[in-house]
């Protein structure tokens, strides 16, 4: 039984969405959030394992909202808009379903979904894939307005998720690569780089201070930069262990 949660903050759209997973086998509503916060408090209250999402939501987008969910949750994106696919798929989205849903592609969906979680469970994992760490002063060559630079890892403070391509902020700016923020931080050092969200990682001795974040269980980390990084629930933990914050 796949236990659901649906967070949208338009009561119609729940209503429909909930109405068409009655008639799917295997499934459970377990609860319904209107805004992202509801959905936080509602994940550390009940086993989830699959999230409905709606992306344009007051305060917290879909997208964001994806950032604070536990990598062993699933979830799906229901929008009435279908430029932020890519974006949503970056983030490891089960699926991207543009409104108005009809059964037979929330059934495929589902499906997409039950098979996923019956891999997970019954096929033995490999191995961990054995890769070497890029040392810290490995050159970048990135490219700044019309000139190119090499900037060592070192002086690199933050990589972000953005769509197809991953951007690098340094003192010298901000620049872009051509892949994925998963492949990048495979090559990071643990010990110099922290994983803040899924879509966010930063330079251990770049954190200035740590606070406390707008959503429950969340922390936010201030960057050498001043920039403010928000670190999710599910990393927070790992942040103040870090950093002997008992």
């Amino acid at each position: 039984m796949i236990k659901v949660l649906i967070v949208d903050d338009e009561r119609l759209a729940r209503v429909e969405l909930k109405r068409l997973l009655s008639t799917c086998e295997g499934v459970e509503v377990i609860a319904e959030a209107k805004n992202g916060q509801q959905a936080i408090d509602l994940l550390q209250q009940h086993s989830i394992d699959l999230v409905f999402l709606d992306i344009q939501m007051p305060e917290m987008t879909g997208l964001e909202l994806a950032q604070y969910i536990d990598s062993n949750i699933q979830f799906i994106f229901c929008t009435a808009f279908n430029q932020h696919a890519v974006d949503a798929f970056e983030l490891n989205a089960a699926d991207y379903i543009v409104k108005p849903i009809n059964r037979e592609r929330l059934q495929q969906s589902l499906t997409r979904v039950q098979q996923t979680a019956l891999i997970a469970t019954t096929v033995e994992q490999p191995e961990k894939e054995l890769i070497s760490y890029l040392p810290d002063n490995h050159g970048l060559l990135l490219k700044f307005g019309d000139s190119s630079k090499i900037i060592r890892l070192q002086e690199v403070e933050r990589f972000e998720s953005v769509g197809n391509h991953v951007a690098v902020f340094t003192e010298q700016g901000k620049s872009y690569i051509h892949s994925s923020l998963t492949k990048v931080e495979k090559r990071l050092d643990p010990a110099l780089f922290f994983k803040a969200s899924r879509g966010e990682v930063i330079r251990i001795d770049s954190i200035a201070k740590i606070e406390d974040g707008l959503a429950t269980g969340s922390l936010l980390a201030i960057m050498t930069s001043g920039h403010q990084v928000d670190v999710s629930r599910r990393q927070a933990q790992a942040l103040k262990q870090l950093f002997n914050v008992w």
